[in-house]
């Protein structure tokens, strides 16, 4: 459940980020993106982002509670970006954490591609999930970005000044449809 709370995303519920991928899952694409008959190679990959994302998301906060402490530790997100680079060397897919606070903390996670500036606008105005399918045949992919809010407090180690419920970012998937 996603309630707006003084311009900030507020997940009800436990730490685990099942609230957020229920949000996720209840997300339709625009009519614009709708394929006109159900198509179960895009269905697919739908749930394998949704897989991935609870994944990813869920490893970042086991890492932070158990191993970042303070400002000097290697933040959870840098891991990330380290398994999403071995995904994607490995031909899977590509996967990068986009900023979403407008300060990014490295101008590498500032959004580049216009997927990316086009989710940044809708993850900063209170989507919690933007995609669209690009390319035909063998070619064709699911781009996809869903929102990182604050999900512990032990997250301000590195955000300082960010509460539980705001949002930092979001990870963006080019996942190939097969």
């Amino acid at each position: 459940m996603k309630m707006q709370k003084h311009g900030r995303m507020v997940f009800a519920g436990s730490i685990g980020l099942a609230v957020l991928a229920a949000a996720v899952a209840g997300v339709r694409p625009t009519q614009a993106q709708e394929p006109t008959a159900k198509d179960p190679a895009l269905e697919r990959t739908r749930e394998q982002v949704k897989m991935l994302d609870d994944l990813y998301k869920n490893a970042v906060v086991s890492i932070t509670k158990n191993y970042v402490n303070k400002q000097d530790d290697r933040p959870a997100a840098m891991i990330a970006k380290d398994v999403f680079a071995a995904m994607e060397k490995k031909g899977w897919h590509s996967a990068r954490l986009i900023d979403a606070t407008g300060d990014p903390m490295n101008e590498e996670n500032a959004a580049k591609s216009d997927f990316e500036k086009e989710a940044f606008r809708r993850i900063r105005a209170g989507e919690v999930y933007f995609e669209r399918v690009v390319g035909e045949g063998k070619d064709r992919r699911l781009e996809i970005a869903t929102a990182v809010p604050v999900v512990m407090k032990q997250c301000g180690a590195c955000h300082g000044g960010r509460k539980v419920g705001d949002v930092l970012g979001f990870i963006r998937y080019d996942v190939p449809v097969r």
